[in-house]
């Protein structure tokens, strides 16, 4: 089954959406699903490596995506969010994050299975 989890929330927001989300998409691959990931607004700069998690933050967010990365997780992040969205506005994003665009997104709803957001 071909599941697509969009994440929008800025990685350290003060809540834990953002790591659940992660948490589920490692659970879904372990199960043999197959999960693709898509960034956009804020949530971007997961996809950087100047988003550093804060030192009250038990999790590393970052780290957490390039291991999902590692282990086959395709990731497209919003290429005109790369501007406009996120506090590291303009900083490229890490290896295996990427480049996209809606169209892209767009073609990646219509081939899932199953779409949950972030």
């Amino acid at each position: 089954m071909k599941m697509l989890i969009i994440f929008n929330r800025q990685p350290y927001d003060g809540t834990d959406v953002t790591w659940n989300g992660l948490r589920l998409a490692g659970q879904l691959v372990e199960a043999g699903q197959q999960v693709r990931i898509f960034l956009m607004n804020d949530s971007v700069d997961m996809a950087r490596d100047t988003c550093k998690k804060p030192e009250s933050y038990d999790q590393d967010l970052a780290q957490m995506l390039k291991d999902l990365i590692k282990n086959g997780v395709e990731v497209k992040v919003c290429g005109t969010c790369m501007a406009r969205c996120g506090i590291y506005k303009n900083q490229p994003y890490f290896a295996g994050a990427e480049n996209s665009t809606m169209p892209a997104l767009a073609q990646w709803v219509i081939d899932s299975d199953k779409v949950l957001t972030f």
